[in-house]
């Protein structure tokens, strides 16, 4: 039943009230998990220490570098609350009127992208940069006075789920989406910068790590291949739906193949021969022969002789 749900388009209503279900299932579960911060703060220090192993710790360098361009920290602070809700709404409501037979496929990717983000925040809960001690500032709350932590801001906000990052994972959907179905270059193009711009923006806003973000792709690859296997493609739905080729007797399907197969034949051309036993195409025979001939006698080769049918 939940894959015959999720493989069709239902009315606004449906889907907003079925995404709200999500998300309260979604608040539930993260809520049940609690919040240690202790072991957050834990595993935020390892992520540094893998980095750093691996040699790609630079998000204070480039948190530190925006921050001295007047303007450019409120302007990410705000992106960042209003591309990840904004924006992603804003394309989901664009698939579902413009690319209707592609809208089950991409609702059910951020689904289950969600879900498997889900997982990873239960069982590994992650401080994100701003909030770890280690030396980065909460941009957003500096910058533009939104507080994340606030009581209007905060359910939309977990302190300890900052593995896998969501943001990113959403952006590279919704970039991937952009990119591949838009008409116009200009979309096509925002489509495919658009990931790269939204890991820029968590960075400097001190809110994940660049392994946060590897992870939230990871989890939107994922979510991408759980979705084509639960939803029927537009191509099989039609199959099934249409499918009444299939449902024929064997006996009509039998008799329209023989049917077929005479129509060919009669449309095959016939080699002609004539009487010295030279063969010719009959092709070259005269289009509109004369009436009355019997078949036989209706092919004629170029010197005029009378030709019969080959047996």
């Amino acid at each position: 039943m939940l894959r015959e749900w999720l493989s069709r388009s239902h009315s606004g209503a449906q889907e907003i009230g079925g995404l709200a279900v999500l998300y309260g299932i979604y608040e539930l579960v993260r809520g049940a998990g609690g919040e240690d911060v202790n072991a957050a703060i834990r595993h935020a220090a390892d992520i540094v220490d893998l980095e750093r192993s691996l040699g790609i710790y630079g998000e204070p360098g480039v948190q530190h570098a925006l921050e001295a361009i007047p303007y450019v920290p409120a302007v990410v602070g705000l992106l960042y609350v209003l591309l990840h809700f904004v924006g992603t709404a804003v394309v989901l409501v664009w698939i579902y009127r413009r690319h209707s037979r592609l809208y089950p496929v991409v609702r059910t990717t951020f689904v289950a992208a969600t879900a498997l983000a889900l997982v990873g925040y239960v069982v590994y809960p992650a401080a994100p940069p701003r909030l770890a001690g280690l030396g980065f500032s909460d941009t957003v709350t500096s910058s533009t006075g939104l507080d994340l932590s606030s009581n209007v801001l905060g359910p939309l906000y977990n302190p300890v789920a900052a593995v896998p990052s969501l943001h990113f994972g959403y952006a590279l959907i919704v970039g991937v989406v952009l990119a591949t179905l838009a008409r116009r270059r200009a979309f096509r193009v925002a489509g495919a910068i658009y990931p790269g711009a939204m890991l820029l923006i968590i960075v400097a806003t001190g809110n994940h790590f660049l392994t946060d973000a590897a992870l939230g792709g990871l989890v939107a690859a994922v979510g991408w291949l759980v979705a084509r296997r639960l939803v029927d493609s537009p191509k099989t739905r039609s199959a099934m739906i249409g499918g009444r080729r299939a449902q024929q007797p064997e006996r009509v399907r039998l008799a329209v193949r023989s049917s077929a197969s005479g129509i060919r034949s009669r449309q095959t051309p016939r080699p002609c021969r004539t009487d010295a036993g030279g063969s010719f195409d009959r092709a070259h025979a005269p289009r509109s022969p004369p009436t009355g001939l019997p078949s036989s006698d209706r092919c004629r080769s170029s010197a005029g002789q009378s030709t019969r049918f080959s047996d």
